[in-house]
């Protein structure tokens, strides 16, 4: 009986769900979009073309266009499909599958089916897997992730699992990404950017919340985290990937760069710190976040030392 409800109550929710606004792209949808989108099908594990990919930028539904998943929420669950632990607050519905086993969703707006959501499989701290079919979703790498109250900023100084372990103890820093940024090759991998084929440097997302720490202020404190005189890598680690660098969304934050540098000159350092563009940014895979503290050591070639 429970299981007949449960199939009722969804066969109404599909019914209440009006495609009529969307009739016009729905008809734009190529049969194997239809069938998942529309009748809830799923893409054959390892398929879809997002299951790897590490770009930034926010994924949107393929039929209303949505933004539904930020690439922050994205990791690597090795499940074949992407992976989100979390979704834009009222962007997704879950709702029961027919089996009652199951827990299905949907995009909150048009109804599009996007995958299946489980919980308590301890992959993330959110202890949350959205299981989406590549084909229901598009990323659009040109919407940023920021809001109102949060702000990204990017450094490089050596091992970047060093970096992040510092730099998210500081009052306001909500998250850190480790990853990469500056190179020439698309979704670098982890060994490809050590053996220096790629050119990108291990790199860290800082996301602060500027209501409550500055961007000079998390500057500082990545000065004093690891050697910004050193010419050759950071510590034991030596090569262009580790080179020290603060890559800069605008003028402000070079300007507030250049200023830190000219303190610190004057305090007799010889900084070897580059001030670059910022890029687009990989994120590393989920082995490679909360090193340090997922392992239960300290980092081996980074430390706080005071110099303002």
């Amino acid at each position: 009986m429970k299981y007949i409800l449960i199939f009722i109550l969804t066969i109404l929710t599909m019914n209440a769900m009006d495609l009529e606004p969307w009739k016009g792209k729905i008809e734009q949808l190529s049969e194997r979009e239809k069938n998942v989108l529309i009748h809830k099908g799923t893409e054959p594990p390892f398929s879809g073309k997002y299951t790897n990919e590490k770009s930034s930028g926010v994924y949107t539904c393929k039929i209303c266009d949505t933004p539904l998943y930020k690439s922050s929420y994205k990791f690597d669950s090795n499940c074949g499909w992407p992976s989100f632990d979390d979704a834009i607050p009222g962007a997704v519905k879950r709702i029961p599958d027919a089996d009652g086993r199951r827990v299905e969703i949907v995009c909150a707006t048009c109804g599009g089916h996007l995958g299946h959501v489980f919980e308590g499989e301890g992959f993330t701290a959110k202890n949350t897997r959205h299981c989406v079919n590549s084909i229901s979703i598009k990323l659009d790498p040109t919407k940023e992730e920021k809001d109102d109250t949060m702000s990204y900023a990017y450094f490089a100084g050596g091992c970047f699992w060093g970096v992040e372990y510092y730099l998210e103890k500081l009052d306001g820093v909500k998250e850190v990404h480790s990853g990469f940024m500056g190179g020439h090759v698309k979704n670098p991998g982890y060994y490809d950017v050590v053996a220096g084929k790629t050119g990108h440097l291990e790199a860290v997302e800082v996301i602060y919340d500027k209501s409550k720490i500055s961007f000079e202020q998390v500057a500082k404190t990545f000065f004093e985290i690891h050697d910004p005189t050193q010419t050759n890598g950071q510590g034991p680690d030596i090569g262009s990937q580790y080179l020290s660098a603060v890559f800069v969304n605008n003028d402000d934050e070079k300007n507030t760069i250049r200023k830190l540098i000219a303190q610190l000159e004057v305090k007799g350092f010889d900084i070897a710190t580059k001030i670059l563009e910022k890029q687009e940014f990989y994120k590393a895979d989920e082995d490679h976040q909360n090193y340090y503290r997922k392992k239960g050591s300290l980092p081996y070639c980074h430390g706080y030392k005071k110099r303002f």
